[in-house]
């Protein structure tokens, strides 16, 4: 019909991000009180859940982002369970600007992934003989700027130890990026 060649993208289109994979990384289960543990399930266990997210560029655009919950269940100072999932995911960034990029990789992607570690979590406690463990939704996006503003506080706070002529060492000299959240 027409020579018309296609148009460029939209400087204000969506970004994106592709889920290549998703896996369970690592997976552990401990009952170290059973069977004692289980026969005495009267009272609702204190259930303690942290939630970490780290992120590993794998090549260009595509990172490996991985979710770890951790749950540990009490009852009266005896340990109950404990459960630990690193379940991961190969993401691949379309492009976008540059400051889109972390949002996606530890906000996004993670709330992508949830679901399916939170499953994962709740499986492996029913199937240590306990109720499934559902875990509330996780807003990574209020997590995200928390510790943003910390790292950002940090940065400030080293910045100013360096003017003084105290010196100053960065906090954590590894260069891999990741973020921890007790709920």
């Amino acid at each position: 019909m027409s020579d018309e060649t296609a148009a460029p993208p939209a400087p204000d289109a969506q970004p994106t991000l592709v889920v290549n994979a998703q896996y369970v990384k690592d997976l552990s289960f401990e009952n170290p009180n059973a069977p004692s543990s289980l026969m005495q399930q009267g009272n609702e266990p204190n259930v303690q859940v942290g939630v970490d997210t780290s992120v590993a560029q794998i090549e260009g655009s595509t990172y490996e982002v991985t979710l770890t919950v951790r749950a540990e269940g009490t009852a009266s100072d005896a340990a109950l369970f404990l459960v630990e999932v690193a379940y991961a995911g190969v993401v691949t960034l379309g492009e976008m600007p540059e400051e889109y990029v972390m949002p996606m990789l530890y906000v996004e992607a993670p709330r992508l992934l949830f679901p399916f570690a939170r499953s994962v979590v709740a499986e492996a406690v029913r199937d240590g003989g306990f109720p499934p463990l559902l875990i509330h939704p996780v807003d990574f996006m209020t997590l995200f700027q928390q510790r943003a503003q910390q790292a950002q506080e940090l940065a400030e706070a080293e910045q100013k130890k360096g003017a003084d002529g105290s010196g100053g060492t960065p906090p954590d000299g590894d260069g891999e990026q990741k973020f921890e959240f007790e709920l």
